[in-house]
């Protein structure tokens, strides 16, 4: 039974290692699978067949996958090596070159969205390279026989804007992270010229992820701190957070305690204040107030 017939050019060799590659799976699921290849000048053709014995459709839509896959990376370095930086300069003419290397770079990640999904922007990638494979898998089942020269001359199009917005998420999180970064250096100045106010804070998130901060003494400070604030009230328009943060940059303490870190509903609250206070903070799991919290005792 003939599957796929691949038509490509010498510079394109590596498919037929990889078409290798899923011989050895369905082999490996004791399906007999082979491939023939002739060379006609600078033009391979590669025939892609298998024994209809154990064959089903099972089988079939998973030999679809794999070589949408194969024609999804090829997609990629196609886009990435001849349209990327046109994209980038023309959509993004505000990015310095550095810059435009950077996104790059993080955009091949993510356009080939491999590994462990780890935030919202993986999983956004992922569903866009999930709609580009659907869409090659149907020209697969419509035409047993792909060109991947003309595929690339006739499809890019319509694979593009798929392509674009993976590149445009990739843009839009690193501007979002430049910006943080600038912020963060900014706080680190404010702090780095501002006088210690106060020796220690210890900030204690209570199994509901609420706060208590207090001194080395176990005092309660955080209506102390506030009120070194000039000109902020607390309106329910500010959040607690930025409260907390603001009297921290204000108060300059020598030594933060964060104890159970864990407890935090805000994790950007605790990576904020490790980034500017820098080694000035330490986090706390194990003492008698961390003991007190994991066991719902007040504190």
């Amino acid at each position: 039974m003939l599957l796929l017939t691949v038509v490509y050019e010498k510079s394109r060799e590596d498919i037929i290692g990889q078409v290798a590659e899923i011989k050895e799976y369905f082999q490996s699921k004791d399906v007999a699978f082979g491939a023939s290849e002739s060379i006609e000048g600078n033009t391979h053709f590669l025939k892609i067949f298998c024994s209809d014995e154990k064959f089903d459709d099972r089988l079939l839509n998973m030999f679809n996958i794999y070589m949408a896959n194969i024609l999804y990376n090829v997609v990629i370095d196609e886009f990435y090596s001849k349209e990327m930086d046109y994209f980038l300069t023309d959509t993004y003419f505000f990015l310095k070159n550095d810059e435009v290397g950077e996104i790059k770079q993080k955009s091949k990640i993510a356009l080939k969205s491999e590994g462990a999904i780890l935030d919202e922007n993986m999983v956004y990638c992922l569903n866009r390279k999930n709609s580009i494979m659907k869409k090659i898998v149907q020209c697969i089942e419509e035409n047993r026989e792909i060109n991947i020269k003309g595929f690339i001359t006739f499809r890019m199009k319509e694979l593009r804007g798929d392509l674009e917005s993976i590149v445009d998420k990739v843009v839009e999180n690193y501007m979002v992270e430049k910006e943080y970064n600038e912020f963060i250096k900014l706080l680190k100045y404010f702090v780095d010229i501002q006088e210690s106010k106060i020796e220690e804070v210890n900030i204690i998130i209570k199994n509901d992820g609420t706060y208590i901060i207090q001194d080395d003494k176990g005092k309660d400070i955080f209506a102390q701190m506030l009120n070194e604030l000039e000109e902020i009230k607390y309106t329910g328009m500010v959040s607690v957070e930025d409260m907390l943060i603001s009297s921290l940059i204000t108060n300059s303490p020598k030594n933060i305690i964060i104890h159970c870190a864990d407890n935090s509903v805000n994790k950007e609250l605790i990576d904020t204040i490790q980034n500017v206070f820098l080694d000035r903070v330490k986090l706390c799991d194990k003492c008698k107030i961390c003991e007190s919290i994991k066991h719902s005792l007040k504190v």
